[in-house]
């Protein structure tokens, strides 16, 4: 007997376990994440582990998957999207922001006036890169249906960036149209959000796997107070071998497993070819130099997983702050809440921590996808990560 009531509490071990892991995913109606498959991270999170834990920011999205086989333009097959990142859901309440740039081989538009006013006055888009003008006019049209601004004079550069999704996607075919901006801005929500193949990060690949949108939230005391900073990644970046999760080097052990199958690649592309897009938020009251800062530690959390900055690679960053509700002014003096530089090293961490777990987090969400020509990226192999990670004495 004593073989049986061994085997039934191994059993009941594993089905508590799995429940455990798995409850959190069910309430949230998340696949389950990296945390919650044992990969571990440092610093605690917001409920959500999400951006939207910074109080006000709402995520939407629209993903446009279609067609199969050979591509035809303007025809398919298609495997792309849009990210709609509202600092302050849908009331038109600019916040202090700043931009940064690890390699320009990108684009991110209305960064000029984001640096010169120290303001973000639009929503943040995510695309691919041959989308970006339509988004961005979709995206002062729907001002114009919601009626965003108040007074009958007014201008506005939206914020819109890019990563290539052409290696699964028919890029050229110019399949996002006005109303795919409308879905993404329209369905913008706060609470747990998807990750991995939807809206703009549909048809992108990551550090040899598949890739896509991905988020993550730390929180942080500062002296007596506490604050949150929340991340979102579009993830389109690195070479397998410079993979790397929880310390340990993944992408060396997993070098000859699934490797990207291009049967109509252009010529051209090098490993390491893509882009990485990070929108950081807080909470706290930092002012524009110092949301500079923070965008500046970006590349640090990117390092941490491979990222290499390649010179075919578009790593562009932006941060926001929610705090000084009252600063955006046209007329009237304001004062506002700073925090000093000497308290500002916990979010540095934060954002740090959470842009490495951002990326794993698509990178676990994402799903294997299949493309134009038949182009196919495989989702990285859970079991055989968490095998790696044991070797290396590094799960829970």
């Amino acid at each position: 007997m004593q073989p049986i009531k061994l085997k039934f509490a191994m059993t009941m071990r594993l089905r508590l376990l799995y429940l455990f892991f798995l409850v959190p995913t069910m309430v949230f109606g998340q696949k389950p994440r990296a945390r919650n498959i044992g990969i571990p991270f440092n610093g605690g999170t917001g409920k959500f582990n999400a951006i939207t834990d910074v109080k006000g920011v709402e995520v939407g999205y629209s993903t446009i998957i279609s067609g199969q086989g050979k591509n035809v333009r303007g025809k398919g097959p298609v495997r792309t999207g849009v990210t709609a990142i509202l600092p302050r859901g849908k009331n038109n309440n600019p916040v202090y922001a700043n931009w940064y740039s690890l390699n320009g081989n990108g684009e991110m538009t209305g960064t000029t006036w984001v640096t010169e006013s120290g303001f973000l006055e639009t929503p943040i888009m995510l695309t691919n890169t041959n989308s970006v003008g339509v988004v961005r006019d979709a995206v002062t049209k729907w001002f114009i249906k919601i009626g965003w601004h108040k007074d009958d004079f007014w201008f506005a550069y939206p914020v819109v960036a890019e990563t290539y999704d052409g290696f699964l996607n028919d890029i050229y075919g110019f399949h996002i149209k006005e109303s795919n901006v409308y879905e993404a801005l329209n369905s913008a929500t706060t609470g747990p959000i998807k990750e991995g193949n939807v809206g703009g990060g549909t048809g992108m690949m990551c550090l040899g796997f598949k890739g896509g949108t991905g988020t993550s939230s730390r929180v942080v005391k500062v002296g007596d107070s506490t604050y949150t900073v929340g991340v979102l990644v579009q993830s389109n970046f690195g070479k397998r071998r410079n993979l790397t999760i929880a310390g340990v080097p993944v992408g060396k052990e997993l070098r000859d497993t699934l490797d990207y199958d291009f049967k109509a690649a252009p010529s051209y592309r090098q490993e390491g070819d893509g882009s990485i897009i990070v929108v950081v938020a807080t909470d706290a009251p930092v002012l524009p130099h110092q949301l500079k800062r923070i965008a500046a530690r970006v590349p640090i959390g990117i390092g941490l997983v491979g990222g290499r900055g390649e010179n075919g690679s578009g790593d562009i960053f932006i941060a926001f702050s929610t705090a000084n509700r009252t600063a955006f002014q046209r007329k009237d003096f304001v004062k506002v809440e700073q925090l000093p530089n000497d308290m500002i090293d916990p979010l540095f961490d934060a954002t740090i921590q959470a842009v490495e777990e951002a990326i794993i987090n698509a990178m676990v969400a994402a799903e294997t996808l299949e493309g134009i020509n038949g182009n196919k990226v495989y989702k990285l192999p859970q079991h055989a990560v968490l095998r790696i990670l044991k070797k290396y004495n590094r799960l829970k």
